[in-house]
């Protein structure tokens, strides 16, 4: 069984509308070949169909948003956001530090997640009918449509 990683998103989330992409890679070395990225997919889509590839091969599948940024000043925009919030991060890491260590609390917040993942089913994989009207329905609000 491998991994799937994904964002934990509100019901009311704008997110949850945007286009999705799967990134699949190897579970353990990541040098061992190049990542596969599949997309868009709606969001159901894109877990169902990860959730079906790693239940049964050892890979890690990211499920993410596909932002539609339709200028440069936008693209530059999420890098910048991006970036602060890694050094928000970072920042949060070097206080942790002070007071425990992070990876442990990580690794049991992990090892509880996956406890609680364990024993369900994996989500049956959309047909190809699904997935295609599933296009049609992203390529409808990308271009305005809807």
């Amino acid at each position: 069984m491998g991994a799937l990683v994904t964002l934990d998103l509100p019901d009311d989330s704008p997110m949850l509308g945007l286009p999705w992409i799967i990134t699949f890679g190897p579970l353990g070395d990541p040098d061992e070949w190049e990542p596969v990225v599949c997309g868009p997919y709606e969001r159901p889509h894109a877990l169902a169909l990860a959730e079906s590839i790693v239940a049964e091969e050892q890979l890690m599948a990211v499920v993410e948003p596909l932002l539609p940024a339709v200028s440069a000043e936008e693209i530059r925009g999420e890098i910048a956001a991006a970036q602060i919030a890694a050094e928000d991060e970072a920042a949060q890491l070097d206080h942790t530090d002070l007071y425990g260590d992070f990876e442990d609390t990580v690794d049991e917040e992990l090892e509880a997640a996956g406890e609680d993942a364990e024993g369900g089913e994996p989500l049956a994989p959309p047909t190809e009918a699904e997935l295609r009207a599933g296009f049609g329905r992203i390529a409808a609000r990308l271009t305005g449509g809807v």
